[in-house]
Parts: structure tokens; C-alpha cells; sequence
């Protein structure tokens, strides 16, 4: 049962000879069988009654050079003297220097350990017959199976508690610079769990893929045995990667880690996969159990074009254009992501297989989809597995490959590169309201450090990969320009701050003429926490906090912040419109393509609450403003929306527009049910209001900046309308998930001024 020896000369290691784990459990087998034979005759019984189980790892066949050998001696109570069968066993292994770990028990005496105790539970879950009386391990097996499903209820919240317990401690497989195999997230003892979990038949998981991952980080484990000369460690120390490497056949100490990150990164994404799934297998049950009068959904919620929700899971819709809809993919992933939930493993799979490449340059709403997903915060991490589990990353970002499992031997990162680039992101998402440009925010975010591992200093690399990267995503030449800079400069705030003189005009100087203007500073300064916030603690500290916020402010104080957006003036067709309207004071509606969605059009005779009314009738009709501007001609009120969705028929819109203005269209009520009910709750960050001194020397300037959801708009112009203010113009935009509406109005008092701020964050509050 012994492994080879690590033979070492000077410094060279030769690799070790490894037994499999097959050929240790077949001699675990045969020595066992061998004693309770001998065992047996001499107390001269037959081979009835009593039976020896392997149980544990060593149940699973999974001894390594270190292993324990986990064994029960099952008996029937019928034995004349089993403690004599038992010393038959233990005393010649224990003389053979076998680590053992053994019980003797009847069928009942073992249901009352495992009923008691849930990781006695969990080991006998995996009993294997060794010897004697097989009918005995089967009896033994199939009690315990049935009380395991019986008990499921009760012992799944106790086992989901100390995984998550465990994870908090040990921390991810996937991103240890030392990780510890077994009890890592992600590690051996997940997959020990994932049986579990299957033994319920409450969930489905794909037995090959981890039988296969389990027998990769076996193998691991049992190289690092050996090279440890059979020490019962699972903690790959830095110090032995490169012998356990070496014992593996693999060339250096990156390529055992990355196999080691991807295993624990697949394992532990379906861990979490089968938590959710077996979460909301419970909550089914336990309404049909005790009866509750709340009634299940429709089996498909549509959410957006070709998509939808099922069962807590996001999925397409039967008349979904795979294979055709180049955006279905981004469209799923983030109503996936903005609503909490589970982006369905199959749909993933399925939209990859029938991958239709984007264009090159990416449409506007692509972009818009795929900065939007980066926004959404921790939600992003799952979503973003199961799209790079199932290849649906790489085509749209090939750089990935080169960064994704790839290790930092930094002490200070807790990551390895991908996952830190992805938990910038999270971090970024709390900061959006800081800056002009969202997208931008969250775009650095992801890509800031994905020159590492390629020749020259990081940022020079990413910076020129950014410019590649971003003008095949379809951004204009100013915002390819800004986000190479951000990429460039990303640590430049953090070294300047920490390491030199704050004091020093020179200093202020150096960094306002590399960051250009006061909105990229922001941008700047939102990248370096959220990248700060990433690493960890250790790089930011409250010291290192207000040194970079004493460096931005002097910085600031040398910038020039960008106006505000004021709205593009009206062409000539649309004044054409607007007189026409004027003339009749009959309401007109055009629609026409535009971009990635269409252009409407709204022309109406002047009144309080008029957009307010036209914003209501869009959102109701499922469409997603991303740009809007409006003034006032003539005594006619025209607007004009950039929209996404189906295209609106203009007869239907100007229907809906007219009844809603006449009284006969609940907008407020109608509008509360529009994806609200399947939205993720709250808004972590607190909007932002506040009035613009200055911006116009004619109009109360007031910008918002809030999260985007259906109705926002029309929410917003209410409130504007309760207080009688007259909007002359305004200008709506999205980035990522953030909308920043600027309105531009009749010139307020300063206490008018002050009610329809604290009305707007009101508004804003109560969602």
C-alpha cells in the first residue's frame, strides 16, 4: 500500500514513482479480505453476519500515499464475540504501521451515528463492500441512502452552512497562491458534497466532468504526497509546486497551478449551481407541503427579445433566434446578472455551440449589453462562469485566454488575474455615480491588467491591446483614446500618492498634464480604488485612501471639469413637425430606424406633464430608452428617443399617448408590475441630484444620476410635473446600467429649488 519514495541527488529531483490509487485500494482490499478470513476460521464462523466496509475516501477508492484508512466492521448482533473478530482486523494494520480509522456497529447502531452526526453522515453515504457477507453492505447501503433522502430537509441547511463556513475560512481553490486541495472552495471536499447532494435526487450534475476533476486533483494530491515524503498535508506549499510538477510531467510550477485553478474553478461553479438549484428544489417542496395559497409562475416570464425566465433561471424563449441573433448571448447573460439569478447552464452551452459571431465594430447596444453586465456587481461572477465555462468568453474577448487561471505570485493579490479583473469590476460597480462615463469605469476595469504575463511593463502592453480591444467593441476614437489612457495611468494616482510629495507643484503638475481634464481624473480615481479594493486590505488602507483623495482634489483644482451635456438642437424636419403640430394641436407620432433600434418621434401640443406621459407610454411598451432629448417650439412640445425593442407602430404609440394624456391610461399603477417583479431589489449605491450652478444662464439645471429601470424616466418627469415645473429641454443617456438625465427648467426660486431635489430623491428612494 506504500508509494515510491522522492529520491533526491544534490539538487536534482528525479520524479517519484507513484502507485495509482486503484493499485492502493485493491491492497487495502486484498489484506482486509485476507484478515477477516483468518479471522473467521479462527474463531471458527462463517462469512454471515458480518461484513468489513470501506467507507470515506477510501469507500470512494481514492487512497493516496497519506490516506487514513477509513473502515467499519458491520455485524448483525449476532455474532458470538465480534470484538475478537475486530482484533483479527486492527492489530496486524496497526503492527503494519496503517493509519486506521475504524468503528464496529450493527446496521441501527450506524443510522444513529449518521442521524447524530453529519460528517459521519457524508462518509457512510459512500460504503463499499470489501468482505464478507455482501448481503449485509447492501442492507447497510441501501438504509442509509433512504434515511439520507428522507432527512435532506433537515441536514441540507446544516451542510450548506458549513460549506459556506468552510469557503469563508479556507477560501477559493482558484485563487490560493497555496491552496489547499481538500478543503478549499472548489477543492475534494466539494466534491465529496456534490455526491452528497446527488444521493438527494434533488439535483442533476454532470458525473463525468467531475469524476474527471476529481481525478485531476487527486492526482495532485497524490504527487504532493509523495514529494512530501507521505506526510498527510493538502496544502500545496510554494516550496514543493515545483517537485509536485515535476512528478506530474508537467514543465514549471504555472502550468501545475493553472490545471489546479481551472479543475477548482469548474468544481466549485458547479457547487454553487447545485446549492441554488437544490435552494429552490426546497422551497417547491416545502409549499406543497404545507399548502401555500401563492401560485406558481408561468413556465416563461419573457424578459428581453429571445429571452426568459424558468424556474429561477434565466433561458430563451421558443421562437429565440440562436444561430441568428448575434446579441442573444449578452442579452441573456445580463438579464441574468441584473436580476441575481442563475443564467442556465444548457442555454450557455446552447448559445455557444450556435455562437453567430458580433460584427466588427460591436453595434451600440452590444456595447451597451456587454457594459451593463460588467455593472451589476457581484451577480457578475456566476453569470461570468457559467459564459466562460461554457466558451462563450473567448469569442468575445480572445485576450482572456492569456489571463484567465494565470497566477500572481504577489503576497498582496488574493487572486489570480482573471478573477481579479473581474472582482475590479464588482468594486467599480459601487462607483459609477462618481463619474461621467460608467462604461468607460467598468471597461478599465475589466481590462486594466491584461498585458500581465506578456513581455514589457503591463500597462504599456494593455494600453495598446485597450485601443485593439475597444475599437473592435465600437467605441468612437475619443473613448478608445481615454480608455488606453485609463489602462496606461492605472497605478499612476496610487504610486504618486504613496511615493511622492503631495506638496510639491510639480508633482500636482505631472499628473494633471497625463490625465488631460477633470472627468478622466474621476475615472482615474474610481479605477485606483476599485482596483485597491480588489488586491485587498492590505492595498487599501485609510491612509492610502485620503493620500489619493488629497491627490485628486489638487489635481482637480488644475482641471477644467466637462460642461454639462446640453440636447442637440432639432433638425429641420422635426421643427417642421413640431410648427405643424402647432398649427393642428393634434398630436403626431414618426418612427424610423436608428442604430441599433429606432427613433421615435413625439409632437404635441405643450402641457404640464407631456413627457412624463410620453416616457410612461415607451416604458410600458417594453422599450428601453438609451438617449433622449426634448424642447419646446411654438407652443409645441417635441421629443425625440433613441429606443431599443421591437419597433414601434406609430398608430399604437399615438393611440396609447392620446388616451394616457386624456386620463384613460393608469401609467403610475400599470408601470409598477413592468420587470419590477423580476428585477434584483435595492440599489446598493444612492442615486445622485444635484443642480448645476452655472450650466445655462437661462434655465435651473438639475442632473441625476440612478440606476436604469423601466419607467425611470417617466417616474422622474412626474415628480417635475407635480411641481408645476415646465421643462424647456432635457437630455437622457445610458451607460452600462446608469442613467444620467439632465433637465434643463424654468428658472426655480431657491426654495422651489430645494423641494423638487428632496421630491427627486424621494422618488429615487422609494424605487
Amino acid at each position: 500500500m506504500a508509494c515510491g519514495e522522492t529520491e533526491r541527488s544534490g539538487s536534482t529531483t528525479r520524479r517519484p514513482s507513484m502507485n495509482s490509487r486503484e493499485e492502493r485500494t485493491e491492497a487495502a482490499d486484498g489484506r482486509l479480505r485476507s484478515l477477516l478470513a483468518d479471522g473467521l476460521k479462527q474463531a471458527d464462523l462463517p462469512p454471515t453476519g458480518v461484513a468489513v466496509v470501506a467507507v470515506g475516501g477510501y469507500g470512494r477508492g481514492e487512497l493516496s500515499a497519506a490516506s487514513d484508512l477509513d473502515v467499519m466492521l458491520v455485524h448483525d448482533n449476532r455474532l458470538p464475540d465480534v470484538g475478537a473478530i475486530a482484533e483479527a482486523l486492527w492489530y496486524p494494520l496497526w503492527d503494519d504501521g496503517v493509519a486506521l480509522d475504524h468503528s464496529v456497529r450493527t446496521v441501527e447502531e450506524t443510522r444513529d451515528a449518521a442521524d447524530q452526526d453529519l460528517r459521519t453522515a457524508m462518509s457512510v453515504l459512500d460504503a463499499r463492500h470489501v468482505a464478507g457477507d455482501p448481503s449485509l453492505t447492501i442492507r447497510l447501503r441501501t438504509t442509509l441512502l433512504a434515511d439520507w433522502r428522507r432527512a435532506a430537509p433537515r441536514r441540507l441547511p446544516e451542510l450548506e452552512a458549513s460549506c459556506r463556513e468552510r469557503a469563508a475560512r479556507v477560501g477559493e481553490l482558484s485563487s490560493l497562491l497555496e491552496p489547499d486541495l481538500k478543503e478549499a472552495h472548489g477543492g475534494l471536499r466539494d466534491g465529496v458534497v456534490l455526491r452528497a447532494l446527488v444521493a438527494t435526487w434533488l439535483v442533476e450534475l454532470p458525473h463525468a466532468t467531475l469524476a474527471r476533476l476529481r481525478g485531476e486533483l487527486l492526482d495532485v494530491r497524490d504527487a504532493l504526497h509523495v514529494v512530501s515524503a507521505r506526510r498527510p498535508t493538502d496544502k500545496l506549499l510554494a516550496e514543493l509546486q515545483p517537485d509536485v510538477a515535476s512528478a506530474l510531467g508537467l514543465p514549471d510550477r504555472e502550468t501545475l497551478l493553472r490545471r489546479v485553478y481551472q479543475a477548482g474553478r469548474t468544481l466549485a461553479h458547479t457547487s454553487d449551481i447545485a446549492w441554488r438549484r437544490i435552494t429552490r428544489a426546497r422551497a417547491v417542496k416545502t409549499n406543497r407541503r404545507n399548502r401555500s395559497p401563492v401560485r406558481p409562475g408561468p413556465l416563461l416570464t419573457p424578459v428581453a427579445t429571445g429571452v426568459a425566465i424558468s424556474d429561477g433561471e434565466v433561458v430563451l424563449t421558443p421562437d429565440a433566434r440562436i444561430g441568428q441573433d448575434a446579441q442573444l448571448p449578452l442579452r441573456a447573460a445580463d438579464a441574468a446578472a441584473q436580476r441575481g439569478l442563475l443564467l442556465n447552464p444548457f442555454t450557455a452551452d446552447r448559445l455557444s455551440r450556435e455562437f453567430l459571431p458580433l460584427p466588427n465594430p460591436w453595434p451600440d447596444e452590444a456595447r451597451r449589453l456587454f457594459s451593463a453586465l460588467l455593472g451589476t456587481g457581484a451577480d457578475l461572477l456566476p453569470v461570468w462562469e457559467t459564459l466562460d465555462q461554457s466558451g462563450l468568453i473567448e469569442p468575445l474577448l480572445p485576450e482572456w485566454a492569456h489571463v484567465r487561471c494565470r497566477p500572481q505570485y504577489s503576497p498582496a493579490h488574493r487572486h489570480t488575474v482573471d478573477r481579479h479583473l473581474l472582482e475590479t469590476c464588482v468594486q467599480a460597480s459601487a462607483l459609477v455615480r462618481r463619474v461621467a462615463r460608467p462604461d468607460l469605469l467598468l471597461v478599465a476595469a475589466l481590462l486594466h491588467d491584461l498585458g500581465k504575463g506578456h513581455d514589457g511593463d503591463h500597462s504599456d502592453v494593455g494600453a495598446a491591446q485597450i485601443r485593439q480591444i475597444a475599437t473592435r467593441w465600437g467605441f468612437p476614437p475619443r473613448d478608445v483614446a481615454t480608455l488606453s489612457l485609463l489602462v496606461r495611468h492605472h497605478l499612476l494616482l496610487s504610486e504618486t500618492a504613496t511615493r511622492r510629495d503631495l506638496d510639491d507643484p510639480a508633482t500636482i503638475k505631472r499628473v494633471a498634464i497625463a490625465v488631460g481634464d477633470a472627468d478622466t481624473l474621476d475615472l482615474l480615481a474610481a479605477l485606483t480604488e476599485a482596483d485597491c479594493r480588489a488586491i485587498g486590505s492590505v492595498a487599501w488602507t485609510p491612509w492610502r485612501a485620503s493620500l489619493l483623495a488629497r491627490l485628486v482634489e489638487r489635481v482637480r483644482s488644475r482641471l477644467e471639469r466637462g460642461a454639462v451635456p446640453a440636447p442637440q438642437p432639432l433638425d429641420a424636419a422635426q421643427r417642421l413637425l413640431a410648427a405643424r403640430v402647432a398649427q393642428s394641436r393634434e398630436l403626431d407620432v414618426v418612427v424610423e430606424a436608428g442604430g441599433d433600434g429606432s427613433r421615435v418621434t413625439v409632437a404635441a401640443p405643450d402641457r404640464v406633464g407631456l413627457l412624463a406621459t410620453v416616457a410612461g407610454v415607451l416604458a410600458l411598451g417594453r422599450l428601453g430608452v438609451r438617449s433622449a432629448s426634448v424642447d419646446t417650439i411654438d407652443d409645441a412640445g417635441i421629443s425625440v428617443w433613441a429606443v431599443t425593442g421591437d419597433r414601434p407602430d406609430p398608430a399604437v404609440l399615438r393611440e396609447r399617448i392620446t388616451t394616457a394624456l386624456a386620463g384613460g391610461l393608469d401609467l403610475a399603477k400599470r408601470l409598477g408590475s413592468v420587470d419590477d417583479a423580476y428585477a434584483k431589489p435595492g440599489d446598493a449605491i444612492p442615486p445622485r441630484v444635484r443642480l448645476v450652478p452655472g450650466a445655462s444662464a437661462h434655465a435651473t439645471v438639475v442632473e441625476i444620476h440612478a440606476k436604469d429601470r423601466p419607467g425611470l424616466f417617466y417616474r422622474l418627469c412626474a415628480v417635475l410635473a407635480a411641481h408645476d415645473c415646465s421643462v424647456r429641454s432635457a437630455h437622457v443617456s445610458t451607460w452600462a446600467t446608469e442613467a444620467v438625465d439632465v433637465f434643463y427648467l424654468q428658472p426655480l426660486t431657491e426654495p422651489d429649488q430645494v423641494a423638487v431635489i428632496r421630491a427627486l430623491e424621494a422618488a429615487l428612494a422609494a424605487g
